[in-house]
């Protein structure tokens, strides 16, 4: 009887795996045909296309909301080949190439969004890992570059859509532009606002390992409420 009730036991064991395989699969599929859609933006009408302008960025961001029209719940772009941003060197001709190139289709997202009533639910965030320095750098022989240093103590990201409360300023730096001085958030304190916002708890990720605390924000952060609708 206990022979029986094992091969039995075995067989349930061996259906589900199988069923999950098959599952797996069709997600795969669905997942590829669905993803041919998404990324054909001639799909769109010509005065949306326009909207968001023309060049690869245009085309990503676009792409984008189309991959949130079909229930992609995290969608990620990188403006720019290799580091577009990192100007060390003439960093008004560069940054203003950058800025032209990515500002038309920010705007047309946020936008696009907004008519769609897709912004509300959407949170968008446009950032990087830090600033650049309000002065000139200069080369090793003393001559300025005309670009600018790496700056981790005082710069900006932001939000929009989400919960986010619209036109909202928080935080600023010292007088030269150099330090977080006023309102001084952390790297933990943006990424505990943002699982906020996505209906999360950072304080429940917490999980302990080889006799200490880890989550996501490092056992550190508090959610910034004053930038919530």
């Amino acid at each position: 009887m206990h022979q029986l009730n094992d091969e039995h036991e075995q067989r349930r064991e061996q259906d589900a795996r199988l069923e999950a395989r098959v599952q797996s699969f069709e997600l795969a599929y669905r997942m590829q045909t669905d993803a041919a859609d998404a990324f054909d933006v001639n799909k769109e009408p010509q005065h949306i296309r326009e909207m968001y302008g023309q060049g690869v960025h245009a085309r990503q961001v676009l792409i984008a909301r189309r991959l949130l029209e079909k229930g992609v719940r995290f969608v990620q772009l990188w403006h720019g080949a290799g580091q577009p941003w990192d100007n060390h060197e003439n960093i008004e001709e560069a940054h203003r190439k950058l800025s032209k190139e990515i500002d038309q289709p920010i705007g047309a997202l946020l936008k696009d969004l907004k008519q769609r009533g897709m912004l509300d639910d959407t949170l968008v965030l446009c950032g990087g890992e830090f600033g650049r320095t309000p002065t000139v750098e200069l080369s090793d022989s003393g001559k300025a570059k005309m670009g600018r240093d790496h700056n981790p103590y005082g710069f900006s990201v932001w939000l929009a859509g989400g919960g986010v409360k619209g036109g909202t300023v928080y935080g600023a730096t010292d007088e030269f532009g150099f330090k977080a001085i006023e309102n001084k958030v952390h790297v933990h304190d943006l990424n505990a606002t943002l699982l906020h916002l996505l209906g999360f708890d950072h304080e429940r990720f917490t999980y302990r390992y080889a006799g200490r605390d880890f989550r996501l924000t490092d056992v550190y952060g508090r959610v910034v409420k004053e930038i919530l609708a």
